[in-house]
């Protein structure tokens, strides 16, 4: 038995939304919760929360007024925050299993947030969208929403439309008996007997530091009770991460791989945010920051490459992503970025930085198409100068990031700062 919240726009998609709970309610024991968050409020029977309950429980207008008396885009976030608020509840509750949106730019951009802001990871959560096939970015953010691409607009039903609601359905509905089967289980077993979970710990990789992550991976899962979770330093990846630092789901962080910051300083497509590195600071958790692909920036294909970047070092990692070797003044840039965020740590100790300085990735090894040296000194001793004085150790290191005696070390150093027992 499962609740699926199904969230639309009452007023304009009354028909495809009606469709979709009953494609629902089809795919097994699942239950619906329908909640109107359109413009005008609508009476009907499947609605379980109108559009005038919602608004009026969280205090935003009276009882009675059934027109939200604002342009569109003040409506769509009015929409959002009062769901947001009824679904956080709803969730802490224990009363829905799932959930799941269909819309167009609208409807996608008023339930985007509730899922993100209201719903942890892992959670099953949806959106049919027609701007799904676009760049959805902006839409799943650092979440696991799942986006289905609806084809023709959800408006008005035919063949296309019935079969993507459909599959839309189906998904969501087996998604959250799934996650209700699953969330029983755990119950039953920190009921039924005492146990212990193993301490999970976040690392950063990127295609060209995965030998280095791998061999830290085999270290700590092998030789520990340590469950890795490995982030793709795509942008989103740090975001994720940082995320689940702040839900307090991460137990401490290897940052090996810092490249989005290279991205946030040129303006690469693979961009931190202004705060990277904060979360773990913040939580005072063990953290070990490395420089994992700090010599490149990402691009999409080579003619796509900024005019301004087209006479610079140039890599085709693959046809629809084009690396550029950081400079020297970008290099001393990413120092400072790193250094600014870490120097003001309020626990010191549980923060450490290691300069692998026999490269930086797999391709700025000697002889390697990214090699230069002087880039990486301006790196390396702006993060040297910029945490002197603070209480975070730096270490310098001869080996590159992927050697396996260097992931060895960079593990070990992090187990002896998580407090477990250390090998040998």
């Amino acid at each position: 038995m499962a609740t699926v919240a199904l969230l639309g726009t009452c007023d304009t998609k009354l028909d495809e939304l009606l469709f979709l709970r009953d494609q629902i309610k089809q795919n097994g024991d699942v239950d619906i919760l329908m909640i109107d968050v359109g413009r005008s409020n609508v009476q009907h029977d499947a609605i379980n929360i109108t559009q005038e309950q919602l608004v009026c429980d969280n205090g935003r207008r009276n009882h009675g007024d059934s027109q939200v008396p604002m342009p569109r885009g003040e409506t769509i976030r009015l929409m959002s925050d009062c769901a947001s608020v009824l679904v956080k509840s709803l969730y802490e509750k224990g009363e829905i299993q799932g959930i799941i949106a269909a819309g167009g730019s609208g409807g996608t951009a008023l339930a985007a947030p509730v899922m993100r802001n209201a719903l942890p990871i892992g959670f099953p959560k949806m959106i049919v969208s027609t701007i799904a096939s676009g760049d959805t970015g902006p839409i799943v953010g650092e979440t696991d929403i799942t986006m289905m691409h609806s084809v023709v607009d959800v408006a008005g039903l035919n063949h296309v439309l019935r079969d993507v609601l459909g599959n839309a359905g189906a998904a969501i509905a087996g998604a959250a008996l799934a996650y209700a089967s699953r969330h029983r289980q755990n119950m039953f077993e920190a009921s039924s007997r005492m146990f212990t979970t193993k301490k999970r710990v976040a690392i950063t990789m990127f295609g060209v530091t995965t030998p280095g992550v791998d061999a830290v991976r085999h270290h700590l899962e092998s030789n520990y009770d340590i469950e890795t979770y490995i982030f793709h330093a795509t942008g989103h990846g740090g975001k994720a991460m940082e995320r689940l630092i702040r839900d307090e789901i991460i137990d401490a962080v290897l940052d090996l791989t810092t490249t989005e910051i290279c991205d946030f300083i040129t303006g690469g497509t693979m961009p931190a945010n202004s705060n990277r590195l904060v979360a773990a600071v913040d939580a005072e958790i063990p953290n070990i920051i490395s420089l994992g692909a700090t010599d490149m920036s990402n691009f999409g294909p080579m003619d796509t490459v900024p005019a301004t970047y087209k006479n610079r070092k140039l890599y085709e990692h693959n046809p629809v992503i084009t690396l550029m070797r950081s400079s020297e003044d970008e290099c001393r840039q990413i120092g400072e970025f790193i250094c600014a965020r870490l120097r003001n740590a309020t626990a010191p100790e549980m923060v450490e930085v290691w300069i692998p300085m026999g490269g930086v990735s797999m391709i700025s090894t000697s002889g390697g198409p990214f090699e230069d040296d002087k880039a990486d000194a301006v790196l390396f001793e702006t993060i040297r100068e910029g945490l002197r004085g603070t209480g975070i150790k730096v270490v310098d290191d001869n080996r590159d990031v992927n050697n396996q005696g260097f992931a060895r070390d960079i593990a070990e150093a992090l187990v002896k700062k998580m407090g477990m027992r250390t090998e040998g």
